[in-house]
């Protein structure tokens, strides 16, 4: 509201200003609508400015900090139980859905990480369950760790 009153009185004192000048100099050597053209230049030039100012676009950086903890066998760093994977039938997608369900995240995170629907984690979930014999993702998590899918 401030610069639009701010934008109004400067046009009113280029108005003025331009009024002076044709009283006091130019009155018998140009026209009126010279003037008016010049307030219309001036008006159109300092509203572009001001417009294309206003409304540029504002970069916003957003930082997140990620803590992920790792933990590691007394023997050794984790070494993945790929036998059991494959006794197992678990495809790439239902090991990685079961990582993230070991980080604690639902099923809608997961579905924004991986960009596909919940109902798509749902379904991979399921799957996956039935495939180790679980029904809940404490579950699941707890026997993917006895048997080396996830550290």
């Amino acid at each position: 509201m401030k610069r639009v009153l701010l934008y109004g009185a400067v046009g009113g004192v280029l108005i003025a200003a331009l009024k002076l000048i044709e009283y006091q100099h130019f009155v018998r050597a140009y026209p009126g609508e010279v003037y008016g053209g010049l307030v219309a230049v001036i008006f159109t030039a300092v509203g572009a400015y001001l417009g294309l100012r206003w409304t540029r676009a504002r970069e916003v950086v957003v930082v997140q900090e990620v803590v992920k903890e790792v933990r590691v066998r007394e023997g050794g760093p984790f070494a993945l139980n790929t036998e059991a994977l494959r006794e197992l039938g678990i495809t790439p997608r239902e090991h990685e859905i079961l990582g993230l369900i070991a980080e604690g995240l639902s099923n809608r995170e997961i579905g924004e990480r991986l960009f596909v629907s919940e109902n798509t984690v749902k379904t991979h979930s399921a799957r996956l369950f039935e495939k180790m014999s679980v029904n809940r993702r404490t579950q699941a998590v707890q026997e993917a760790r006895r048997i080396g899918l996830i550290p």
